[in-house]
C-alpha cells in the first residue's frame, strides 16, 4: 500500500476503518464462516433429536438415544394399568428386551400389578423376580433405580411370599445400597427398609444372617442395619423362640466389625436384647439363696455363660455404658 494509501486510510472515520476490515475479513473467510454455521446447524439437530426423538420413534428407527431421562414415579402416584389381561402376557417379554425403555416400562407394569392386580400376578413371581435382578445388574443407573424401586413394591405387596426367591434379590440390593451412587443406594435402602418391615422376621433373620458373614465389609454393614431392624419385629416371645442366646452371639460378633455402621447396628441391637431379656428373665426353679438367684439370673451372668470372655466383656461394657447414660439423663 502507497504512503498516500495510508495517509487517506488514516483520515477516514473509526467507524468507516471497523467497516472496511470487517467486509475484508468476511470476504477473505467465507469457508472459516460457513462451517461454524454448519456445525453449530448438526450440533442444535442432534440435540433435539436426543430430547425431542419419542420412545416409540426410537425403537423403530434404531436411533440411539443418549440423554433420555427416565422418570420415577412414586409408588403412590402410579395409576393402574389400562388393560389388565393384555398387560399380564406381554411384560414378561418387555422385561427381558434388549431395549432399556421398554425394559424400564414393563418394570413400572410390574409395579402397577403388584399395587392394583397382586392376585394376578402372584403365580408368576418366580419368573418376574429373576429378571428384576436381571435389571438390578445392568450398569445404566436409570433402569437399575427402577428396578429397586419395583422390588420394595413387591416386598410390599407380596411379603413372605417371595421368600424362596429371595436370596439374589436381596444379594442385589445389599451390593446397590452400598455402592457410590447415591440416588441409587438410597432407593436401594428404602427397598431393604420396605423387606424387613414386610418379610416375616423369623423368615428373613436367616438369610441376613449369611451377609453378616460376607468378605465385603460394607455388605456386611447393610446386613446388619437389617438384621436389627428386623429383630424387634419379633415381639419379646418371637425372640425367645429364635433364641436370645443365638441373637446375642451374632451380635456381639458385629460389635468388632471393620465398620461403624455394623458395629452401631450391634450396640442398638444388644440394647434391645437386654431390654427383652430382663422382661422375660424367670428365676431358677431350684432353691438357691435369693442373692446368687438374682446373680444368676442376671443379665451379666447370662452374656458370660452365653460367650466368651473377650465378647462377653465387650457386650456388658456397651450395656453398661448406655444404662449409665440413661441413669445420668433421668
Amino acid at each position: 500500500m502507497s504512503g498516500q494509501a495510508l495517509k487517506d486510510l488514516n483520515t477516514l472515520p473509526a467507524s468507516e476503518r471497523k467497516a472496511e476490515n470487517s467486509g475484508k475479513e468476511n470476504f477473505t473467510k467465507p469457508h472459516s464462516e460457513n462451517g461454524n454455521l454448519e456445525e453449530r446447524n448438526r450440533k442444535a439437530t442432534a440435540s433435539v433429536v436426543e430430547t425431542v426423538v419419542s420412545v416409540d420413534e426410537s425403537v423403530k428407527t434404531g436411533v440411539e438415544v443418549g440423554n433420555i431421562e427416565v422418570e420415577y414415579i412414586e409408588s403412590e402416584n402410579l395409576n393402574d394399568v389400562e388393560d389388565v389381561d393384555m398387560t399380564l402376557k406381554t411384560f414378561l417379554a418387555g422385561l427381558d428386551s434388549k431395549d432399556w425403555i421398554s425394559v424400564c416400562e414393563s418394570l413400572n407394569d410390574v409395579r402397577r400389578l403388584s399395587i392394583f392386580h397382586k392376585e394376578a400376578m402372584c403365580n408368576m413371581l418366580e419368573n418376574v423376580i429373576p429378571l428384576v435382578v436381571k435389571s438390578l445388574k445392568n450398569p445404566r443407573s436409570g433402569l437399575c433405580k427402577t428396578a429397586i424401586m419395583t422390588s420394595a413394591d413387591i416386598f410390599s405387596a407380596y411379603g413372605d411370599h417371595i421368600i424362596d426367591s429371595l436370596d439374589p434379590l436381596l444379594l442385589q440390593l445389599l451390593l446397590k445400597s452400598s455402592q457410590d451412587k447415591r440416588f441409587v443406594c438410597e432407593a436401594a435402602e428404602r427397598a431393604l427398609i420396605a423387606m424387613t418391615a414386610w418379610v416375616s422376621p423369623l423368615l428373613l433373620l436367616p438369610k441376613l444372617e449369611t451377609y453378616l458373614k460376607h468378605r465385603n465389609p460394607r455388605i456386611r454393614a447393610k446386613a446388619s442395619m437389617c438384621f436389627c431392624r428386623s429383630v424387634p419385629r419379633l415381639g419379646v416371645e418371637g425372640i425367645k423362640e429364635y433364641g436370645i442366646d443365638k441373637l446375642i452371639q451374632v451380635a456381639a460378633s458385629q460389635l468388632s466389625d471393620q465398620l461403624p455402621e455394623s458395629r452401631e447396628a450391634a450396640r442398638t441391637l444388644l440394647l434391645e436384647l437386654q431390654t427383652v431379656y430382663e422382661k422375660c428373665s424367670v428365676p431358677t426353679q431350684t432353691p438357691v439363696p435369693e442373692e446368687e438367684d438374682s446373680e444368676m439370673g442376671s443379665w451379666e451372668h447370662f452374656c458370660q455363660s452365653k460367650l466368651s470372655r473377650l465378647s462377653a466383656q465387650a457386650v456388658l461394657r456397651v450395656t453398661n455404658v448406655a444404662r449409665e447414660g440413661i441413669a445420668l439423663g433421668s
